[in-house]
């Protein structure tokens, strides 16, 4: 029996799973649908799914697993959408960088015996340097030696916690249980934090006099720095701040602090302060770096956990839904 996984939103994060998933044909039946037919038809003919519904209420009727990787602004609406159309056991998850409001839509619409797993990847450190976006930019080794975490609502049963992280190794990632709280923190500190800072950088250079000839010689750091701002949509990041407002305010707090330590320094022309200042900051920057691209976090004491089967990760969705018809 083979189980229907039902991606919306065929984007890099969403067509990549469907790739990476490619060679599940015999167990797993990869839907698609995104709000640009055009985009669903494209991803069918690279291999992305095996079939595009176009009509989204169609796309999760019967679906064992419901994979939302959309951004955060159109998470809430697509659940109250979709909410219905669900059947018993089918277990939702979402790829969006906020969790904790996410978890709490989730409980607030989807039905009884209907499961929300939250998933945060970290992708693969080969692709970090890239700018490509959209479908065009999926890949389907993008989860290879990264992370995926996953915050679950609470209650949830352990089988639908288990699925997410089998789901996660299958990917070729290794799983992190976090709090969604706790990813909340993250996420503002190492992914909504830049994309802010790029956009302040933006808006204090182009509106200023000297912009007219500044554009003509900025170069590497000013692209490398105004870079994470290229990898989000305007409403996707403003709707992430507003949800995760708490965090992103202690973390802008500590970034103008730090900004005004530094521009201290240089106002009161204490070079070997800066200096120093300047020299821990790379050398965080540089160990960090070093650290991802390896990926092995917890040291050469661990045991790597066994490869889940692709058989044995789809064929629990079958047991989750036998299991929750008993109940």
């Amino acid at each position: 029996m083979t189980v229907q996984l039902t991606i919306i939103g065929l984007g890099q994060i969403g067509a990549s799973v469907g790739l990476a998933l490619a060679s599940q044909k015999e167990v797993l039946r990869r839907v698609g649908h995104d709000k640009e037919p055009n985009i669903a038809k494209r991803a069918r003919d690279m291999g992305v799914i095996d079939k595009v519904e176009f009509n989204l209420h169609a796309a999760v009727q019967g679906a064992d697993l419901v994979l939302l990787t959309l951004p955060t602004d159109q998470i809430r609406e697509t659940l109250s959408l979709i909410a219905e159309d669900l059947k018993e056991g089918a277990v939702v998850m979402d790829t969006a960088p906020v969790k904790e409001i996410i978890v709490a839509w989730a409980t607030e619409l989807l039905p009884a015996q209907r499961y929300y797993i939250g998933l945060t990847p970290v992708l693969n450190p080969a692709y970090l340097h890239t700018t490509d976006t959209g479908l065009d930019a999926a890949r389907a080794d993008l989860f290879k030696n990264g992370l995926i975490a996953i915050s679950a609502a609470p209650h949830t049963i352990s089988d639908a916690v288990k699925l997410a992280a089998d789901l996660t190794r299958l990917l070729g990632s290794s799983p992190l249980f976090a709090d969604p709280l706790e990813m909340d923190g993250l996420m503002a500190a190492t992914h909504l934090l830049p994309q802010l800072l790029a956009a302040g950088l933006l808006n204090a250079t182009i509106s200023q006099p000297g912009w007219r000839e500044g554009r003509k010689v900025a170069g590497r750091a000013y692209a490398e720095a105004t870079g994470p701002i290229a990898h989000m949509t305007t409403e996707g990041l403003a709707a992430e701040a507003v949800l995760n407002r708490e965090n992103v305010l202690r973390m802008l707090d500590g970034t103008l602090a730090t900004l005004a330590a530094i521009r201290n320094d240089i106002d009161s022309h204490n070079q070997a302060a800066l200096e120093e200042r300047l020299e821990r900051a790379r050398q965080g920057r540089e160990l960090w770096w070093k650290q991802r691209l390896v990926g092995d976090w917890a040291g050469p004491e661990v045991t790597p956990t066994e490869m889940p089967t692709s058989s044995s990760i789809f064929g629990s969705l079958i047991g989750l839904r036998t299991k929750t018809k008993k109940q």
